[in-house]
């Protein structure tokens, strides 16, 4: 991930803070901050759709976060000093979760549509859509998943010997 040529060229990424059955994400987080490039992280709406992507000051600054009942760590809602990057300067890349994914950049989330609703709201950003990057296991990639026409493709998926 870390040598890859969009991580290196990014300046403004997003990332998630990984859930135990995910690939673990801590490392990469450390090193956006190494490189001193900026790091957003989502904020889940419940009972919604709605996400936003959230600035982190420092990697230290995951323990100041609050846990869902999800069992995600994520910003306060009455959180209001963090940029959210659609408010700011956009977003250069993505790296997203997901339960499955195809070899043709189809994504199965936890079905609540928050990343395809999000990139949606990127596409009407000045700076546009930013380079998505599915981090998967092996064995999360499938001959195909279900898709509707509300589910954004991803632009490449980064698994063990891929």
């Amino acid at each position: 991930v870390i040598a890859h040529p969009k991580y290196q060229e990014s300046k403004r990424i997003a990332i998630f803070l990984s859930m135990p059955d995910e690939v673990q994400t801590e490392e990469i987080i450390k090193d956006i901050f190494k490189q001193g490039k900026e790091c957003f992280i989502p904020r889940y709406k419940p009972q919604s759709n709605h996400m936003d992507m959230l600035k982190l000051s420092s990697a230290e600054d995951i323990s100041s976060l609050a846990l869902t009942s999800w069992n995600i760590l994520q910003p306060s809602d009455d959180d209001t000093a963090r940029e959210e990057a659609l408010a700011g300067g956009g977003l250069d890349l993505i790296f997203m979760p997901g339960l499955g994914f195809d070899k043709k950049g189809n994504r199965l989330g936890r079905g609540k549509g928050y990343y395809d609703t999000y990139l949606e709201r990127c596409m009407k950003h000045p700076c546009g859509k930013p380079y998505t990057i599915a981090l998967a296991f092996r064995e999360q990639i499938c001959e195909s998943v279900p898709v509707t026409e509300n589910d954004v493709p991803i632009d490449e998926i980064l698994y063990e010997d891929c």
